[in-house]
């Protein structure tokens, strides 16, 4: 009995297997959240003082570091960044190779267990102050 993904790439297993996306969408928010956490590090914030930064509770900001939790607004990243003094910057990138199937996105660069972390392209504007949100 041959296995038919023998020889193949993860992304064409995951794909295969109807998982690409979620698995893509995982990776990009463990780069995400490592990043922000890193930034953290960096500029000795605690949780606490980040989420009054962003104008949000300290449980929207554990979400946003929940790397399993892929559920992510551009409005919250775009926040985060603006609340660390950064900008968001994302582009889309040619899917690299021939696909079967409607067109997909799988963009270069390596992420967690051979899936490729999404590439999407926006560029968040620099703010002055963080992104007010409604409470």
């Amino acid at each position: 009995m041959s296995n038919k993904h023998m020889g193949s790439r993860f992304d064409d297993f995951l794909e295969d297997e109807g998982m690409l996306e979620e698995a893509t969408a995982v990776a990009l928010k463990r780069v995400i959240a490592l990043q922000i956490a890193q930034e953290m590090k960096a500029q000795n914030l605690t949780k606490t003082t980040l989420a009054k930064r962003m104008h949000t509770s300290r449980a929207a900001l554990n979400r946003l570091l929940d790397e399993e939790d892929s559920s992510l607004t551009l409005t919250t990243l775009a926040s985060a960044a603006a609340a660390l003094g950064k900008t968001v910057s994302l582009h889309l990138a040619p899917a690299d190779g021939p696909r079967s199937g409607p067109a997909r996105s799988r963009p270069p660069g390596k992420a967690t267990a051979g899936a490729r972390a999404p590439a999407a392209a926006v560029t968040a504007p620099k703010r002055a102050t963080p992104v007010r949100r409604g409470t």
